[in-house]
């Protein structure tokens, strides 16, 4: 699920880690798990949402682009019995902040083992209007990613309890949306203690990377060659704030990029100069794992390309944003740990 890793020096390495963060004591609730493990971390204590409450959603509109202005409409919830996340983040939200026996179906992104037994209701990025109404869900929650427009307007048009966030591709935002969800569910003490604990996470993590091996070039590249797409990520990615936390650069943004994603080309990678290639497991997977991926023209002339330096994390949790991005930003650390030490034997 995790990583693809150089050497076989490496992995054991990073079994090594695993083993010693499985060994932690149980009861420590904030220290962070790692993938491996694929769970989550509920919030001690049980929650009792306080309703019915008035949350802003945002208004969709057909074609939307990233400089389409958002505007904003009111809408009560009044039942969160039944409820269907259609974003991966946004039900590790539910779960954590302790409403995860209220949830009754998962979009694909939704990968910890707690959902897993659920049904799905999307393929991609888009919904199945009759799969989420089978459900008899009393909230449903989106965000503006989610498609595509026609299903989300029958959804609107169902009566259905609605809420649509906006998306997320930043720390802030991440944090923002925790507490938007906890305000929603009728929780915001529990998604006060929840923004706590996850920033709490992420500085015991930012603080783990070696200074040596802070500044080193990452390049994030969103790859699905079924479709023949390929793109170096820019300002704006969300990979870029991950890559930011840890003290490293983002590849993109140094070369000058002014959009999030931008296709690849031989020229922008070799002035880029990265040091490692960060990608999705699904996106690796379609090019043909990292042979297919040296392939592409531009990615062999890179150091991280020469001694395929390459980390790869699962679709639906690198760019998730949330409550296990700490695991995450570990699992880089300690990859890029291993992978450091892996090259020096």
């Amino acid at each position: 699920m995790r990583r693809i890793l150089k050497h076989s020096a490496v992995l054991l390495l990073t079994l090594l880690a695993a083993l010693t963060a499985c060994s932690a004591p149980a009861s420590d609730d904030d220290s962070i798990p790692s993938l491996e493990e694929n769970r989550l971390q509920p919030l001690e204590g049980e929650a009792h949402p306080s309703l019915p409450v008035t949350v802003d959603s945002v208004v969709p509109v057909a074609n939307r682009t990233a400089d389409t202005p958002l505007t904003y409409e009111q809408v009560e919830v009044t039942d969160v019995s039944r409820i269907l996340p259609l974003n991966g983040g946004v039900a590790e939200i539910i779960y954590t902040l302790g409403l995860g026996d209220n949830v009754i179906g998962r979009d694909s992104t939704a990968t910890f083992a707690e959902a897993e037994d659920l049904p799905v209701v999307t393929q991609g990025h888009d919904i199945s209007v009759e799969g989420v109404l089978s459900l008899n869900p009393t909230l449903v929650i989106a965000d503006t990613w989610t498609g595509p427009y026609e299903a989300i307007e029958q959804l609107r048009d169902s009566g259905v309890t609605l809420v649509i966030l906006d998306e997320v591709w930043s720390l802030d935002g991440m944090y923002t949306r925790i507490t938007e969800v906890a305000e929603m569910l009728g929780v915001p003490e529990r998604g006060e203690q929840l923004v706590q604990r996850v920033q709490d996470q992420m500085a015991e993590v930012r603080d783990s990377l070696p200074e040596s091996l802070r500044g080193s070039r990452v390049a994030f590249l969103y790859l699905r060659g079924s479709a023949g797409v390929y793109l170096l990520g820019g300002p704006g990615s969300g990979a870029d704030a991950l890559v930011a936390e840890l003290g490293l650069e983002d590849a993109g943004t140094a070369i000058g990029l002014d959009r999030a994603f931008t296709p690849i080309t031989s020229e922008a990678l070799i002035d880029a100069q990265p040091d490692i290639l960060l990608v999705m497991t699904g996106g690796l997977k379609s090019v043909g794992g990292i042979d297919g991926l040296l392939k592409i023209p531009g990615i062999s002339q890179t150091p991280a390309g020469k001694e395929r330096r390459v980390l790869a994390y699962e679709d639906g949790l690198l760019l998730g944003f949330g409550p296990r991005t700490p695991q995450v930003l570990k699992a880089m650390a300690e990859d890029l740990i291993a992978m450091h030490e892996g090259e020096a034997q």
